[in-house]
């Protein structure tokens, strides 16, 4: 896992591959197409693209009306202002409609680095799993980006897409075969599972395999937090001794929420650490960031240290 790829990079790519096979695609940004790489689609395809400029509630309004007039419309700005500054269009325009949007949030967690805690989405995850129609997907590589993209491309009902600033290890190629909607066992283990999900899969892997001599880590990539698959969770579960989730996210309604509630309506009474954000983020350097909070892959492993020694 030494090649890093930003999946805001890779989603790009998509994009522009996706825009040469569909034409009803269509790209909005929000002045930001450098940031969400969406420039290469506006450059071979300048009349379908729109820069509706810094007006992030006009941006997601205006895609909603593409949707009804039958284009698909790809929403594309940094997260924390698609799913925060626009949360009343997102939900009345298009979840509530139920329209074919892609929304595309740019630059989520701290990995998003010196743009400091203005910037830094960690709580994207949570308000829109929190919508009824909408799919929420958060790809761990450049591989799954593209394969998410090309989901959100056909789906017919709104879907976010959650990506990120700084390259993040590949795990997977081109020729691997992904399951909108169903998680993905990546390392047996019988000690510990954790749940992991964007760029906290690889530190995950990484954890794993500093731990192996001592400790048994299962590691499951969650990629699509909504809907949940929880049939694939509770099989994930079994003969596991305990359970931690990892996310670039605040722990409150993310990824470790929605495994606590799997758990619990379920009856599974397993020791469970949620590890993600308890504050909001600061300005730093992504990988400084991801050391101090232990959202790398030495960190990770030491959370799980000390979870078990508990």
């Amino acid at each position: 896992m030494s090649n890093k790829i930003a999946t805001r990079a890779a989603f790009g790519e998509a994009l522009l591959e996706i825009g040469r096979k569909q034409e009803n695609v269509v790209s909005l940004d929000a002045d930001l197409s450098g940031s969400t790489k969406t420039g290469a689609f506006a450059k071979e395809f300048p009349e379908r693209a729109f820069n509706v400029g810094i007006a992030e509630q006009g941006l997601v309004a205006t895609a909603a009306g593409l949707a009804i007039a039958r284009k698909k419309p790809f929403a594309c700005t940094f997260a924390v202002f698609l799913t925060g500054r626009a949360y009343d269009q997102v939900r009345t325009s298009v979840a509530i409609s139920d329209l074919p949007v892609v929304l595309a949030g740019s630059h989520a967690g701290i990995l998003t680095g010196e743009d400091g805690a203005t910037h830094q989405a960690l709580e994207d995850i949570g308000l829109m799993r929190a919508l009824p129609h909408m799919t929420v997907l958060s790809p761990a590589d450049a591989a799954e980006t593209k394969a998410c993209t090309q989901y959100a491309a056909q789906a017919e009902h709104p879907v976010y897409l959650r990506l990120g600033r700084s390259g993040v290890p590949v795990i997977f190629d081109e020729k691997t075969k992904f399951e909108i909607g169903k998680v993905r066992t990546l390392n047996q283990g019988t000690d510990v599972v954790i749940f992991a999900t964007g760029p906290l899969v690889s530190s995950a892997l990484i954890a794993a395999k500093k731990l192996e001599k001592d400790i048994s880590v299962k590691v499951v990539n969650v990629s699509c937090i909504s809907p949940l698959d929880v049939s694939g969770i509770i099989e994930a579960l079994q003969g596991v001794k305990n359970v931690i989730t990892a996310e670039d996210h605040s722990i409150n309604n993310g990824l470790g929420s929605a495994i606590a509630e799997v758990m619990a309506e379920n009856g599974i009474g397993i020791p469970l650490y949620r590890h993600g954000m308890r504050q909001f983020g600061e300005s730093g350097n992504g990988a400084d960031l991801y050391e101090k909070y232990k959202f790398d892959g030495e960190g990770v492993a030491e959370v799980v240290r000390t979870f078990l020694k508990k």
